[in-house]
């Protein structure tokens, strides 16, 4: 059966990975009784994520003619003859209105009926909620006829599951192998430490052998007790006694001002003193000039200028090998010009600017350095632009830019990380997560 990409926009794209069978139809019967059977419907919508009965009753709304969806025989009827042209481009308009994103244009959607009675369709690449048009014919059967829930989140919920009971297996393993390692450096310490108590004891052993015994030692105390008896102490109260300490004590005092004397001392205020304070000068002009003359801003200064000149984005990449700094630091320089006071229609920036930024993340390991710059980026952007970084990261996965290991592996990084916290992982998740699951059902397949 042949096959073609979702999607009027994505018609020329050879590596898109959605695809459709081609319409194929076939007209039955005579005079008023004409019919059209579209007779792969099942298929098509299958391929689309919605039931057959959503695209039939579509065309009927559209042509202002009965059609029918037959669900025990599985078929799809038009009344009157029509030609597939025209019935393929009524379900390109179908495609557009009730399967495709509206923010990223992915036809991985699910439709959600809120409590309002209104239809939104949740992208399961970006997470964005798009409101239907009410006013559209099919709205109200649709509403009439919900979806029913997928059973595919279960099996999802499962995948995840498993894996997730994978590494904590792998983590108890990895426990188990150093509490062993820590039992045999334990063991190795308690053997020294039992040898040295062994050299100690034969030491103690030896000096005990050439002390003298305990009943010596008490005749020993005993007598040194008797002579302190022995002893009067008398304090001399004479006048030349009293003179004579009065003196030492005034000695003693002027020796202890002599000696702290050059600790205590001050150092003078002269201009010339090396420990003269000097205070930084946080605000005003001068501190403005010196906040514009950090390696970060200059970096940004220079790119901004490179930028202006309009050179193409094949240059690039020579032209950040000429700047000082690390290639971190160069990339976060790079994503602040590009992007400095970008707000609402950040993701509309990176469109317009991938191409830049593919031809400076051409290698496997910039990839990672060009995520974390988007990460240092979010932290000074405004709020408008952080919630459209899910938007950009799709325009950049899209057009190869970034690839699904390295977002997983700065996403699991960033939620470990000092940074976890922040919003950019929530609103970054859903993209993610769809990067997952996609992975998963392609390695069932």
């Amino acid at each position: 059966m042949a096959l073609q990409n979702i999607g009027a926009g994505n018609k020329d794209d050879a590596f898109y990975r959605y695809k459709m069978p081609r319409m194929i139809t076939k007209i039955e019967g005579r005079g008023n009784g004409i019919k059209t059977n579209v007779v792969n419907m099942v298929d098509i919508a299958k391929a689309l994520g919605r039931p057959a009965a959503y695209t039939t009753k579509y065309f009927g709304c559209e042509l202002g003619a009965q059609s029918k969806y037959d669900e025990k025989t599985a078929t799809s009827h038009v009344n009157g003859s029509h030609d597939t042209a025209k019935l393929a481009g009524l379900l390109e308009n179908f495609i557009k209105k009730y399967v495709q994103c509206y923010g990223c244009g992915n036809p991985e959607t699910e439709i959600i009926i809120t409590k309002t009675q209104m239809i939104t369709l949740k992208c399961a690449a970006c997470g964005h909620l798009s409101d239907v048009d009410m006013r559209d014919k099919l709205t109200t059967f649709i509403i009439k006829n919900p979806p029913e829930k997928k059973g595919g989140k279960d099996k999802k919920a499962m995948r995840r599951a498993e894996k997730e009971r994978l590494k904590a297996g792998e983590a108890l393993d990895e426990e188990q192998k150093k509490l062993k390692k820590e039992g045999v450096k334990q063991k190795g310490i308690t053997k020294d430490v039992s040898s040295k108590a062994v050299s100690k004891k034969k030491a103690n052993v030896s000096d005990e052998d050439n002390s003298p015994s305990g009943s010596q030692v008490d005749e020993i105390e005993a007598v040194v007790d008797n002579d302190d008896d022995d002893i009067q102490w008398q304090t001399d109260t004479s006048a030349e006694a009293a003179k004579q300490r009065i003196q030492e004590q005034l000695s003693a005092v002027t020796a202890g001002m002599v000696m702290l004397n050059p600790i205590e001392e001050k150092p003078k205020s002269g201009k010339n003193s090396p420990a003269r304070e000097v205070k930084p000068i946080v605000n005003g002009s001068n501190g403005a000039s010196a906040d514009s003359s950090t390696p970060h801003k200059k970096l940004v200064l220079e790119i901004k200028d490179y930028l202006k000149k309009g050179s193409p984005a094949s240059k690039l990449k020579p032209f950040l090998d000429t700047l000082s700094g690390t290639s971190q630091q160069v990339f976060d320089a790079l994503f602040e010009a590009m992007f400095d006071g970008a707000g609402k229609g950040f993701s509309k920036e990176v469109t317009k600017k991938k191409n830049y930024l593919a031809a400076v993340s051409q290698n496997e390991g910039s990839q990672l350095v060009l995520l974390n710059a988007l990460e240092a980026f979010c932290a000074k952007a405004s709020a408008e632009a952080v919630k459209e970084v899910a938007l950009a990261l799709k325009v950049l996965y899209d057009s190869d830019v970034l690839e699904e290991e390295f977002i997983v592996e700065w996403y699991e990084k960033g939620l470990n990380g000092d940074n976890k916290g922040s919003v950019l992982w929530k609103i970054v998740k859903p993209f993610v997560e769809w990067l997952q699951s996609a992975e998963s059902e392609t390695e069932d397949e």
